[in-house]
């Protein structure tokens, strides 16, 4: 029967109108029904992609929730920060090979202080923005880099998250009223951190004087 034959992903989501990636996010997530082949590939019965998206549309906004859509985001994000996109930034190419390796690495603390700050409801913002600014000011001040172009190195891994959040949102057709929340979230949250970048920069400058 029709109804019963087996969908591969990329049919299921053709099925349901999203992208593959949100498929993907959806079956691992266990919101979805999935069977797995021998090899390991996703299958999907027709029937059953048919009758969740009739009956389960709150799992689909459950599913749609921030930490999971933050694991794609992430993802993405790695994919972004390349040599070659760095390597066009003024404040970049004044690094030597060391320097340049602790601020592809600093990203990390970024996307995580994110990461934590949306789990807790942003419960330990302050405390998490106030440590990642300073770990932003002083290895700015550490490799010679000036207010600045302090400034512009995390405005340049600010804006990949950005841009990775509109671009995994967009394909997860994600709700409008989620986007929204999760774009204001992150702007809270960086623009505390680089309030908090600028005055410890500040004050380390004062410290030398």
């Amino acid at each position: 029967m029709m109804t019963d034959e087996w969908l591969s992903l990329s049919d299921a989501a053709k099925l349901l109108g999203v992208h593959p990636s949100t498929v993907r996010l959806w079956s691992d997530k266990g919101a979805l029904p999935v069977h797995k082949t021998q090899g390991g590939h996703r299958r999907y019965k027709r029937s059953e992609i048919l009758l969740w998206a009739e009956s389960n549309s709150k799992s689909r906004e459950e599913a749609l929730e921030p930490e999971g859509m933050m694991n794609e985001v992430v993802k993405n994000v790695r994919m972004q920060i390349s040599e070659g996109r760095l390597q066009e930034e003024s404040w970049y190419q004044k690094l030597d090979e060391d320097a340049r390796t602790q601020y592809r690495m600093s990203a990390r603390s970024l996307f995580q202080g994110l990461m934590t700050y949306i789990a807790t409801n942003g419960q330990e913002a302050a405390t998490e923005a106030y440590a990642i600014g300073y770990e932003y000011a002083s290895r700015a001040r550490r490799y010679n880099l000036s207010y600045v172009d302090a400034a512009k190195a995390f405005l340049f891994f600010r804006d990949v998250l950005v841009e990775s959040v509109i671009k995994v949102y967009g394909e997860a057709n994600v709700p409008t009223k989620h986007a929204t929340e999760m774009y204001t979230k992150i702007h809270t949250f960086t623009d505390d951190i680089l309030i908090s970048l600028l005055e410890t920069y500040r004050k380390l400058e004062n410290a030398n004087h």
